[in-house]
C-alpha cells in the first residue's frame, strides 16, 4: 500500500503522523512510504531520518494527496487539505467532528474513507489512541493554568503552591479521567489546595486511593459544581463524551460568580468545550479575558510538546496503521471491532451517529458502513 505523510499545517502545530521508526516497520513489510519534505522538522526528524527508513521524499502534500492510498496526520485536516482528498482513499487522524459542521460537511463530500483516532477503542472500553495526547494536555493543562495567573497575563497573581505562610491556590478539576488525573498528578506535585470532580465514584476512588488527603474528591451534582467553581482559583476543564460535543458544564452566569483574575484552561475544546464562555485559541494568540476570568482555550495543546507527543502517539497508532497497510481498509476494519469504532465518514455518508445528532445530520452506524466500503 501507498502510504502518505503529509505536513501539519494547522497553527504551530509540530507534532508529525508517523516518526523514522514507525515508518520503518512500513517499508519493513514492502509498503511504500511518502513523507512531504521537512514532515517531521517540528518533532526532531529530518528528511534524512525517514530516507534512512526508506520512505520516499516528496516536495509538496500535492504529492501526498495525489497518489497515497492510506493518509496519516495527527490534526484534523484543514480546508486545503480536505479539498484535496479522494473518493477511495483513508484517512487516518484526530477528527473532532461534532463542534465542526464545516469538516463533516466537506469529507462528506470527498468520498474518502475517514477513520478519527479519538473513538478507536480497546478491549477494556478505553480510547487508546486519545490517551497518550490527553496525558500530554492533562499535564500541561497545569503548567498553562499557572501562567495564565500571573498578574501579566491578567490574572489574581498568584503562585498554585503558594509559600511557607501563605495559602496556596484552589484548582478546581472537571472530570478524573486521563486528563483529569495527569492534572491532578501535576497539581499535587505543586503543592496546590485540589478538588477533583466527577460522576464516576470509580474513578474518584482511584485518585483517592492515589494521593489520599492531599487532594479532594466530589461528586459531581449542581450544588458541589458551584460551590467548587465560586472558590477556585484555577479550573481545568477535563470532560469527555466520546464524538460527542463536550457538555457545557460552566455557565457565563457561573462564571461571573468566580472571583476576577481566576482562570480556566479548557483541554475539552476540541470537542466544543466545556465553558458556555469558550472559543478555540491558537499558540500563537492563547489566551483571552472574559467576565474577568483569564482563559485558555487552545485547541492542540499537545503539539507545543511535538517531541514527546509525537513519539507517545505513535507508540499507541502504529499497530493499527500497520493492520490497514497490511490489510487494506475494509478487511481492517470488518477484523478490528475497535479500529471500526472510529469510522466516522465513507462514501460521502456519516458513519457516526453521535455527531449526526450533535450536528442534526442524517448518520448511520460504522458497522452499516462497512458496506458501502
Amino acid at each position: 500500500m501507498i502510504v502518505g505523510l503529509p505536513k501539519e499545517i494547522k497553527n504551530h502545530e509540530y507534532r508529525v503522523g508517523l516518526t523514522p521508526a514507525a515508518v520503518l516497520e512500513l517499508t519493513h513489510r514492502s509498503h511504500q512510504v511518502l513523507v512531504e519534505t521537512d514532515a517531521g522538522l517540528g518533532s526532531g526528524f529530518s528528511d534524512e531520518d525517514y530516507q534512512r527508513a526508506k520512505a520516499t521524499i516528496v516536495p509538496n502534500a500535492k504529492d501526498i494527496f495525489s497518489k497515497a492510498e492510506l493518509i496519516v496526520k495527527v490534526k484534523e485536516p484543514q480546508s486545503g487539505e480536505r479539498a484535496a482528498l479522494n473518493p477511495g482513499q483513508t484517512l487516518f487522524t484526530y477528527l473532532h467532528l461534532a463542534p465542526d459542521i464545516p469538516q463533516t460537511e466537506e469529507l462528506i463530500s470527498s468520498g474518502a474513507t475517514c477513520i478519527a483516532y479519538e473513538t478507536v477503542s480497546d478491549n477494556q472500553g478505553r480510547l487508546p489512541l486519545l490517551a497518550p495526547m490527553s496525558e500530554v494536555a492533562g499535564r500541561m493543562s497545569i503548567q498553562a493554568g499557572t501562567r495564565c495567573l500571573e498578574k501579566a497575563q491578567g490574572g489574581r497573581g498568584l503562585l498554585l503552591g503558594g509559600v511557607p505562610g501563605v495559602e496556596a491556590a484552589n484548582v478546581v478539576i472537571l472530570g478524573a479521567g486521563v486528563v483529569g488525573s495527569n492534572a491532578c498528578q501535576m497539581a499535587v506535585g505543586l503543592g496546590a489546595n485540589i478538588f477533583v470532580l466527577d460522576k464516576s465514584v470509580d474513578a474518584l476512588r482511584r485518585l483517592d486511593t492515589n494521593y489520599g488527603n492531599r487532594i479532594h474528591t466530589l461528586f459531581s451534582t449542581q450544588q458541589a459544581l458551584e460551590q467548587s467553581i465560586i472558590q477556585a482559583d484555577l479550573v481545568i476543564g477535563a470532560v469527555l463524551i466520546p464524538g460527542a460535543a463536550a457538555p457545557k458544564l460552566v455557565s457565563r452566569n457561573l462564571l461571573k460568580k468566580m472571583k476576577p483574575g481566576a482562570a480556566i484552561v479548557d483541554v475539552a475544546i476540541d470537542q466544543g468545550g466545556c465553558f458556555e464562555t469558550s472559543r478555540a485559541t491558537t499558540h500563537d494568540d492563547p489566551i483571552y479575558i472574559e467576565e474577568n476570568i483569564v482563559h485558555y482555550c487552545v485547541a492542540n495543546m499537545p503539539g507545543a510538546l511535538s517531541r514527546t507527543a509525537t513519539q507517545a502517539l505513535n507508540n499507541a497508532t502504529l499497530p493499527f496503521v500497520i493492520e490497514l497497510a497490511d490489510k487494506g481498509t475494509k478487511k481492517a476494519l470488518t477484523d478490528n471491532h475497535h479500529l471500526r469504532q472510529g469510522l466516522s465518514i465513507t462514501r460521502h455518508t456519516l458513519t457516526c451517529p453521535l455527531v449526526g445528532e450533535a450536528q442534526g445530520l442524517p448518520s448511520i452506524t460504522a458497522e452499516d458502513g462497512l458496506s458501502l466500503l
